[in-house]
This record gives structure tokens, C-alpha cells and sequence, in this order.
């Protein structure tokens, strides 16, 4: 057989486990350091009055599913008054609920019943720009041009004899101009203002103070509520660069890039978070703060966590990698590394609300983040449920988006008259194929919504697939070969394990090539990205495995498992 040895990796750098990795006697370890959040995606989790669309007590009745499934938080999509231009993330009203997801009392009663059952709460916060139908900026175009309330967005006159030239050559990620011209209150063609993303979403000048004193006045409101922390919604594009000056020929139309964009990722976004941290650090019970920072390098989203600003940053790059175990191993040796100097918990995450899900991105051949196409389903979801086992016995924080615990795929079949994505509806940016992975949740029965609303063959606001029926909570559970069933049993050996968890480093194995395996004290996890099985070593007692019928001695391909040593 193949020998896997269990000994450190001569060509091991990083830091073997140490004391330095284990919670100091009385001290708080810091719950986010290796905390499994959960996010909801309001409008498709659960829907409590039948009008196809997810709301706040649809969310409450099925927190006691969260809590056994594992989890440690829960992270909401935005829930704030909004028309809805960008499913939520254009905000009207920051301190108010969308009627569509209930009120403020059923906000305060969410909050209440998930830390009875245990579970934190994680609120979006939208820094980067507003609803146009926010007041202030509303109160900007009724003033016209030289009003105070113009100061707080991006308005500038246009360029060319008339004014009829954006500011500048900037495009927006959705597509299109990031430029709108106004209209005068006396009918003229007025200034342009800026939107990174849709008309409909101005960006913030946060060099205006009363932008900074709302969003501190606006974070202590949801503190006051109870909410555990924040994730911070384009956390690296508060701040622009002086004179907005073009861009050339540098491609912008991607989250990420390979490049600091005068509109993303500039320095002066720290400060901002430094003074965000004074206030989560003044109330009791570790509130946080997470950043979706896209950023070109790892160790650029690191500065987003050093001491004094935020606890987590997603990691985009470990999210953005194929299934090959060198690629594998280099992004998750560049994190550590990049994390442990500021201190911070690499955090770890598959799949969200803007990228196709990951069991249906290793259905098709690696690279980008929206596939148009199913792919191999089967091969897609072997591989998600071993990637997932790879990410969980990772040090640190991990994310998992609703549905993935069920195998979801993303729905790519979507007919083009029920899509709401804004970037479908604009030439290229983002693609504009998001909606395929916001499809509501299937919870029970045999017809849609499949248990998403109170009732049978009631509506939902995107359409689900008959075959997930086969892919339901209720069909899955007690199933021990189920993906719901492995995400359980996966959620509560890293809750029990004393070696799984928060933590800096892992000690790479000998390993043959398409396998990607370390050691964690007592723990071990064996990741086979190849196609075909390997033979190994029995390290230990099995704890967990992937694969549906794990062969003692045998690494299935495309498999992941857990031993205790």
C-alpha cells in the first residue's frame, strides 16, 4: 500500500501546534476564531405567510434546525427596508425591516430566541453605498447641485462641452457606466453621480463626517438590539482615490482581481474600521465584525483583521480554487501565514449568496466563480462534500451557505422572465447569473415549494426544480449517506475533537500526489482530489468520511476523511 505517513512534512515550514493555539486558563479564546456560521439568504430560507417570499418568522420557526445541525452563528442577508433594486443590498432605511421580511418586533424576537438556543446572530451592514430612494440622497437631487447632502455621495460635474461625459472612465461591476447623469429640479441635465453596482445603489463619500457619524450611530442601534456582529458588505470600496482619476486600460469588471483599483482596497478604508472597532469592543459578548473584503493577495485582506479593526475576513482566494491538492495546499499555506503576524483566524468559505455553489463548480472544468452550465452533477457533488470536509478540519473559521448541507446545486436552468439579478438585466459584469445559487431552500414533500411556505404547491419567488424533492431536510434526514447526515456528523466531531477548530497551523504529511493530507495533534484529515483511489496506511480510528461507502485501507477518489490518531 501506499504509505501515508503520519510524521511532519520535511518540507514543513509553519509553526508545529503549540500552547500558543489553545484557550489560556480564564482568558476568552474569542468565539469567531473557530466558530461554523451559517448564512441565511432571508428572502429563500423560509417563508412564514405564504407569499413565496422568505421572512424573519420563517427564519425563527427553523432556528432550532440550525442549532442541530451544528452551527455556531447565524449570518443574515440584508433584511432592511429597501425596493428591492438588488435583493436588499440597495438599503432605504438602515434602522427599519422590509415589510416583505416582517417588522422590527419580529427582528427583536429572532434575535432573543437564537442566543436562547445558543446560536449569535450576524447582521449585514451595506457601508458602501444606499438605496437612491434613501432620504438623503433623494433630499441631494431635490436640493440640486451645491446642497450639503450632495457632499455625502459621489456627485460631480460631467466632462465634455456640455457635461455630457461621465466624471470619468469607471465601469460598473454589474455593467455598464458607473456614472447617472440627474436631472436639475428645473428639468436641466444636471451632475453625474456614482454606482459601482446599479443606478439604483449611489455610492457613499466617506470623506463626508456625516456619513462616519451615521454608520457608528447605525451600528450601535443593532448592538443595542443584541446582534452578535456585522458582515460588512464591500468592505474594501468605502474609499476612493483622490481626484477619482481614470482607469485606463486595467480590466475592472470583477470583485476580484489581480490589481489595487482606485475604487477598491484603498488604505483609508483602516481607519474607518479602527473607530468601528472602539464601539464592538464597548458592549459585552465579543460582538465582531467580518469583512467581504476582495482583495488582490491574501495578505492584503489580512490587513483587514489586524488587532484593531475587524475579527474575519472571508477568503475569497481559498474560495476562487480548483479541487487539485497542490493548488490546495499552496492557498491554504499563503493564509496561515498571511493571518498568524496579525493574529487573526484564517476563515475559510465554499460558496455564498454571489458565486455559483460549489457542487456545481467542481462539476465543471476549474475557473470563474458563475457557471452558465450543470456539469457532471455526481462528480460535482462527490467533490463538495469532500472539499467541505477538508474546509471544516482546517484551522480557524468557517462559512456554509444555506443549502450546500443538502447538496444544493445551483439551478442554471432559470427561464430568463423570473430573474431578478440586476447584472442579468446590463451588458457583461458579474455575469449576471447569481439567482441560480438564491433559489429557496426545499425543507419537506414531494411538491414545490417543498415545504419553503405553509403551503402545498404555494409560491416562491424563484422556481425550484422538481427533482429536489430527493434533496429536501426531510428527505435526507436519517439517511447516513446523505450530504445532510455528513454535515452533521462532520459539525459535531469538529465541536467534540479537542484538535479541530481555532488554531494556526497543520503539519503537512508525505503524501502521494492528488492527495493533500495533515496532522492536528491527535487528528488527521486525508483529502484525495484525483480521480481514481488510493491505497494508504490506516492512520487511525475513522471518524468521519465523504465518500458514501468508505473501504478500510482505501482513499475513494474525490473523497475526504477524518481520522483520530
Amino acid at each position: 500500500m501506499t504509505q501515508v505517513s503520519t510524521a511532519q512534512s520535511a518540507a514543513d515550514t509553519s509553526r508545529p501546534l503549540a500552547a500558543a493555539d489553545t484557550q489560556a486558563p480564564g482568558k476568552p479564546r474569542g468565539w469567531w476564531r473557530d466558530a461554523v456560521i451559517y448564512q441565511v439568504y432571508p428572502r429563500s430560507f423560509a417563508d412564514a405567510n405564504g407569499d413565496g417570499m422568505g421572512d424573519l418568522p420563517g427564519i425563527r420557526s427553523r432556528l432550532p434546525y440550525l442549532r442541530d445541525l451544528g452551527v455556531d452563528a447565524v449570518w443574515l442577508s440584508p433584511f432592511y427596508a429597501s425596493p428591492q433594486a438588488d435583493a436588499g443590498y440597495d438599503v432605504a432605511d438602515y434602522r427599519a425591516v422590509d415589510p416583505m421580511f416582517g417588522t422590527l418586533l419580529d427582528a427583536d424576537a429572532l434575535i432573543r430566541e437564537a442566543h436562547e438556543l445558543g446560536l449569535r446572530i450576524i447582521v449585514d451592514l451595506v457601508p458602501n453605498h444606499s438605496s437612491d430612494q434613501h432620504e438623503w440622497f433623494q433630499r441631494a437631487l431635490r436640493e440640486g447641485p451645491g446642497s450639503p447632502l450632495r457632499d455625502r455621495y459621489h456627485f460631480r460635474p460631467g466632462l465634455g462641452a456640455d457635461g455630457e461625459l461621465p466624471p470619468n472612465d469607471w465601469e460598473s461591476i454589474f455593467g455598464g457606466p458607473a456614472w447617472t447623469r440627474t436631472e436639475n429640479p428645473d428639468g436641466t441635465p444636471g451632475e453625474w453621480y456614482l454606482h459601482l453596482f446599479a443606478p439604483e445603489q449611489p455610492d457613499f463619500n466617506w470623506d463626508s463626517r456625516a456619513v462616519a457619524d451615521e454608520f457608528r450611530s447605525i451600528l450601535r442601534f443593532w448592538l443595542d438590539m443584541g446582534v452578535d456582529g456585522f458582515r460588512v458588505d464591500v468592505a474594501h470600496g468605502l474609499v476612493k482615490a483622490p481626484g477619482l482619476p481614470d482607469l485606463g486600460s486595467h480590466n475592472q469588471l470583477h470583485l476580484l482581481g489581480n490589481e489595487v483599483m482606485p475604487f477598491f482596497d484603498q488604505d483609508g478604508v483602516h481607519e474607518i474600521y479602527r473607530t468601528w472597532r472602539e464601539i464592538l469592543d464597548e458592549y459585552p459578548g465579543e460582538r465582531i465584525a467580518v469583512a467581504e473584503a476582495w482583495t488582490p493577495t491574501v495578505e492584503r485582506t489580512a490587513n483587514y483583521v489586524r488587532p484593531d479593526e475587524m475579527h474575519q475576513a472571508f477568503n475569497f482566494q481559498y474560495l476562487g480554487t480548483s479541487w487539485d491538492a497542490a493548488e490546495l495546499r499552496e492557498v491554504i499555506d499563503r493564509s496561515l501565514a498571511a493571518m498568524r503576524p496579525v493574529g487573526a483566524p484564517t476563515t475559510w468559505v465554499l460558496s455564498n449568496h454571489d458565486v455559483t455553489r460549489h457542487a456545481t463548480r467542481f462539476a465543471n472544468p476549474p475557473g470563474g466563480t458563475q457557471i452558465r452550465t450543470p456539469g457532471d452533477r455526481e462528480l460535482g457533488l462527490r467533490r463538495a462534500r469532500a472539499a467541505t470536509l477538508l474546509m471544516l478540519a482546517l484551522p480557524g473559521s468557517a462559512y456554509v451557505y444555506q443549502g450546500e448541507e443538502l447538496g444544493l446545486p445551483d439551478v442554471t436552468d432559470l427561464p430568463d422572465e423570473v430573474r431578478q439579478d440586476p447584472s442579468f438585466f446590463r451588458a457583461s459584469g458579474q455575469d449576471g447569473f447569481r439567482d441560480g445559487c438564491r433559489v429557496p431552500i426545499p425543507w419537506s414533500g414531494t411538491e414545490a415549494p417543498f415545504g419553503f411556505g405553509p403551503a402545498q404547491g404555494g409560491p416562491s419567488w424563484l422556481p425550484q426544480p422538481a427533482e429536489w424533492a430527493g434533496l429536501s431536510v426531510a428527505a435526507q434526514t436519517g439517511d447516513p449517506t446523505s450530504t445532510l447526515e455528513l454535515y452533521r456528523s462532520a459539525l459535531a466531531v469538529r465541536r467534540q475533537h479537542p484538535d479541530l477548530g481555532a488554531g494556526t497551523a497543520v503539519q503537512w504529511l508525505d503524501t502521494p500526489a492528488g492527495v493533500l493530507g495533515f496532522r492536528r495533534g491527535s487528528f488527521v484529515c486525508l483529502a484525495n482530489t484525483a480521480g481514481e483511489a488510493v491505497e494508504f496506511d490506516t492512520p487511525g480510528r475513522l471518524l468521519v468520511s465523504s465518500a458514501v461507502d468508505a473501504v478500510p485501507g482505501l482513499l475513494a477518489p474525490d473523497s475526504t476523511s477524518w481520522w483520530a490518531v
